[in-house]
């Protein structure tokens, strides 16, 4: 069976992509850095989520032989220029945590009106091969930063990301739910549009090149 890699340790984004991928393509093992353990912490320095993903992917890819595929994703508020953007998961500085980085953006949104509230989660998913071949999904997901955390499930900003339509954050969304409408479904499902043409292209070049995961 086919192997990739996706490229990233946060528990839940493992979670959720694991899910949806084995959804779009079942007939692939998906495989995650806890099966490379060796491959230490990937700096990101792009200034793009399209940036932060390349560099993820590609060194991934190099480490393994394997097609890693890698997403950069963060929050933009309209209000806050589309802050705290590629900085979301440290948004609050050095030791940000979830909770951190979703309190100061309470106690920065905190005076602005109810109807100047928007905000977008945005997702850059990358797919790329260790000699540089790649194809790129993306994904936006529109809301509102609410007022007070509401929900237990998901992670990250969830609890005061509101979804207008659906009338609930997506921390009060069960996962089926959040991963039929969320920006890393989206970025997914614009990548797997691509993936029948970039695997026929890949799949050859990579036979017998790929490392075993231990």
């Amino acid at each position: 069976m086919p192997k990739i890699v996706l490229a990233t340790n946060n528990a839940g984004k493992i979670r959720e992509l694991f899910a949806l991928m084995a959804q779009l393509q079942p007939d692939i093992e998906v495989l995650g850095l806890r099966d490379f353990p060796e491959i230490g912490d990937i700096p990101e320095t792009g200034t793009t989520f399209e940036e932060n993903a390349r560099i993820k992917a590609l060194a991934v890819a190099v480490a393994t032989g394997l097609v890693a595929v890698a997403d950069d994703s963060g929050l933009a508020v309209d209000a806050l220029g589309g802050a705290p953007g590629v900085y979301s998961a440290r948004y609050s500085g050095e030791g940000a945590t979830d909770a951190r980085n979703t309190a100061k953006l309470l106690t920065v949104m905190d005076s602005v009106a109810d109807g100047e509230r928007g905000c977008h989660f945005d997702c850059v998913m990358l797919a790329a091969t260790p000699d540089g071949q790649e194809i790129v999904g993306r994904g936006i997901w529109p809301g509102r930063v609410a007022r007070e955390p509401r929900g237990g499930n998901g992670f990250g900003y969830d609890p005061v990301f509101f979804d207008p339509v659906l009338g609930c954050t997506a921390a009060e969304m069960d996962a089926e739910t959040k991963n039929a409408c969320s920006h890393r479904s989206l970025a997914l499902r614009d990548l797997m549009r691509q993936w029948p043409t970039f695997w026929a292209k890949v799949a050859h070049s990579l036979r017998g090149n790929a490392r075993c995961a231990e």
